[in-house]
């Protein structure tokens, strides 16, 4: 295997294992240790993923200016403090900034990420070795919440412990994001602008279908958690689901390169299977309901993502693919912002099963906008 690549899967899953950790556990942290309302929950999300909205696009750019390698491990180190600071938070506006932090970060991790697999990749490679690197991220996702579930059943180990684990987990990762890191750079004379958002204008199609996976995503990473403990689930149980999550978009992204040959089918049955686990949430009362639901859920989430990307840069010039991937992961926060802005106060207003009925609902809108644009979610020939 390319050691470049193989480098980039190795961070992408020690930083699976640090998300894994700490990502189910931090709503109901905020929930029970710090009496954070519903709507506080959607905050803390929404802090989170605002970030996400913009640090994309400055990413973008540097991308091609900068060693895509040096990049990656300084949003590991940013990643690591902010979890640290997230250990000894006392209250939820402080949890908030702290998520703001953990936002940033984020964007110095997958864009990079998604740039050197680029770069690294023969045109007909990349789907599946960008599936391979978010596979790899999910199979640390998948890890984490068991290596939580023994900390807190054998060890006894708090919510703040875990916290701290997970800052160490990250820091251990800027050493594999070091060798990702190449002798050189490319220079650019491009600046940070907005512009290169207009350019997904050309996308209406994947932009409709993204910001309903994206939104719906962090609706279940921010909010989700809290319902399920409210429906009885305990720490325990929740991180044994979310185990059940990460296998879920295991499989489906080791089938990801068989999926590729038919994209727009491949899609449409994506948002399906979001919209029914979404919609089982809404009635579900047992463990094995909520099992389902995720299953369902972790298979939409994980082929739609480098299918998606695919469509944009396979009709994106060589030159331009960082700022692309910088815009693409722009529309990808906003997205993560929606969710848990509109899910905390729809759950605060209407109970907790609202916002699953509702974004259920958009999910059959979107899938049968999907089977209309079928043709349009296909990737082109590449012109590199």
């Amino acid at each position: 295997m390319n050691r470049t690549l193989a480098a980039v899967y190795a961070t992408g899953l020690v930083i699976g294992v640090s998300y894994g950790l700490h990502g189910p556990i931090l709503p109901i942290f905020a929930k029970n240790a710090l009496g954070a309302s519903y709507s506080e929950l959607g905050l803390v999300g929404l802090a989170n993923f605002v970030p996400y909205m913009f640090i994309p696009l400055l990413v973008g750019v540097l991308l091609d200016r900068f060693n895509n390698g040096y990049l990656l491990a300084a949003g590991s180190g940013l990643n690591a403090a902010s979890m640290y600071l997230l250990s000894v938070a006392q209250s939820v506006p402080e949890v908030m900034g702290y998520r703001v932090l953990t936002g940033v970060a984020h964007a110095f991790f997958w864009p990079p990420c998604e740039t050197i697999i680029s770069s690294e990749s023969a045109a007909g490679d990349r789907v599946r070795n960008i599936s391979w690197f978010t596979m790899f991220f999910v199979v640390g996702f998948m890890a984490g919440p068991l290596a939580g579930s023994v900390m807190l059943d054998e060890f006894g180990a708090t919510h703040r412990e875990l916290f701290k684990v997970t800052a160490l987990v990250l820091a251990a990762s800027m050493a594999a994001a070091l060798l990702a890191a190449k002798k050189g750079h490319r220079l650019s004379r491009e600046r940070f602008s907005f512009a290169y958002v207009m350019e997904m204008r050309r996308f209406p199609e994947v932009i409709i279908l993204l910001l309903f996976c994206t939104s719906a995503f962090g609706l279940v990473l921010t909010i989700y958690p809290a319902f399920l403990n409210d429906r009885g689930m305990s720490d325990i149980d929740i991180l044994h689901l979310f185990f059940a999550f990460g296998v879920s978009r295991v499989v489906a992204l080791a089938l990801g390169g068989r999926l590729a040959r038919s994209t727009g089918r491949t899609l449409v049955s994506a948002i399906v299977a979001v919209s029914a686990g979404l919609a089982l949430s809404v009635f579900g009362d047992t463990a094995a309901h909520f099992v389902v639901s995720l299953l369902l859920m972790g298979f939409g989430f994980s082929v739609f993502f480098p299918l998606t990307l695919e469509i944009i840069l396979s009709r994106t010039r060589g030159g331009m693919a960082g700022r692309m991937i910088g815009a693409y992961e722009t529309i990808f926060g906003i997205g993560w912002a929606i969710g848990p802005a509109a899910g905390g106060p729809i759950t605060q207003s209407l109970g907790a099963h609202a916002p699953y009925a509702v974004f259920g609902a958009i999910g059959v809108c979107v899938a049968v906008l999907a089977v209309a644009c079928k043709k349009r979610l296909e990737p082109e020939g590449v012109r590199f």
